[in-house]
């Protein structure tokens, strides 16, 4: 990639050769700053991840380890999807197959890289993949275009494009030994921003899924998110949760009013201008820490009157009252401050049509005559939301 020629007649360091792998790259970085990147990767388990089909060959004998041959290929194909668990990429599995042999492999194969524990949503069993992917993106609640799905198999690979509109199929080379160069030059998860919040993605959805379980046993929904016995925190940007806000801003898509994205040198510019107020909140429950989940930027418009310059929030905790808790913060400020009207605007994508009702939902009223989406709340008259999170 270094040309001594280009060099002495340039002061370039790369050769023209390197540049269009070297914009690529770029634009990879800028495309995940906008939000624009991939979430979840979906294995097929068979011919996959291992060698062989674990249920004809037993979970002993399935191709998988650091010897020479294709057992060695899957074991550094693993160790690629551990390393994007670690980033925070969500890891599910979808497979034909019975549940308890396809799990046998993890559970019991000392060879194995990936664990039970690596896997966000597993998936196994008859039915077709298509419907068993719609069910994994109901769970996580993600869009089908943040999702990769994974297969050896020719035709499940164009089952699923044709029927799953959004996600990526990559077309995987026939060779095992060739799967991570191909990946490699597609550079599907490429981040801007990385955190320790990462880390703990993968248990943060193991905790939902047992929440999920939970609520299906309240005839009433008050009750159930009374027994969570939620708490959050409240808090100005500072140094500590300024990369998880930056973060949050570039992975936030569904929940976010004006889908405005922000680098980490900005918050830390934002948390110095006194024309903004600031508020991140985090959520914790008696099955865990969700950490930090919701951001809100308020600024200043006059003496008076306060604009929602910048609202999003996790989809993880949603239908737990965030949104009443969030408003009802603001709200108090906006009293304690001699602020009479809170202002609201939503911008429309093709990802955000969750929150287009947001702010009418929540007691706002629309402002006629304007030629984006803006609503008006007087504080005045504003009466504190029914929701059951403690303030601490």
């Amino acid at each position: 990639m270094y040309s001594s020629n280009i060099y002495m007649s340039t002061d370039m360091i790369l050769s023209i050769d390197a540049i269009p792998y070297v914009a690529s790259r770029t634009l990879d970085i800028i495309c995940a700053i906008q939000g624009k990147f991939k979430k979840c990767l979906i294995l097929d388990l068979d011919n996959t991840i291992w060698g062989g089909v674990v249920g004809d060959d037993g979970w002993e004998n399935i191709l998988v380890g650091h010897g020479l041959g294709n057992g060695k290929a899957f074991t550094e194909f693993q160790e690629w999807i551990k390393k994007l668990k670690k980033r925070g990429i969500i890891i599910c599995v979808c497979s034909k197959n019975d549940e308890d042999k396809a799990k046998e492999p993890f559970e019991k194969n000392p060879e194995m890289v990936l664990k039970l524990d690596d896997i966000a949503v597993f998936v196994a069993n008859w039915e077709n993949k298509v419907d068993n992917i719609r069910t994994i993106q109901r769970i996580l609640n993600i869009g089908y275009d943040s999702m990769v799905f994974l297969d050896d198999n020719p035709f499940e690979r164009n089952m699923v494009r044709e029927n799953v509109s959004g996600i990526l199929v990559p077309e995987l080379p026939e060779d095992p030994g060739d799967y991570l160069e191909y990946l490699y030059s597609l550079n599907l998860y490429e981040t801007a921003a990385y955190s320790d919040v990462d880390k703990d993605r993968t248990k943060q959805y193991h905790l939902e899924a047992q929440r999920v379980s939970m609520a299906k046993t309240f005839s009433n929904e008050a009750d159930f998110l009374k027994s969570l016995k939620m708490v959050s925190k409240v808090k100005d940007f500072n140094k500590f949760n300024t990369p998880r806000i930056a973060q949050l801003s570039q992975r936030s898509n569904q929940f976010n009013l004006r889908t405005i994205r922000y680098t980490e040198d900005e918050i830390e510019a934002i948390s110095k201008d006194n024309n903004f107020q600031r508020f991140s909140f985090t959520l914790a429950d008696k099955f865990g820490d969700n950490g930090l989940i919701c951001v809100v930027i308020l600024e200043r418009q006059n003496d008076e009157t306060l604009f929602v310059n910048t609202w999003f929030m996790s989809c993880r905790v949603l239908k737990r009252g965030m949104e009443n808790f969030t408003l009802n913060i603001i709200v108090d400020y906006a009293r304690n401050n001699g602020f009479k009207h809170i202002i609201g605007e939503y911008i429309p994508t093709a990802k955000n049509q969750m929150v287009e009702n947001h702010y009418s939902n929540l007691g706002f009223t629309k402002i006629v005559g304007l030629e984006t989406a803006q609503y008006e709340l007087l504080v005045d008259s504003y009466k504190n939301k029914e929701c059951y999170i403690l303030n601490v």
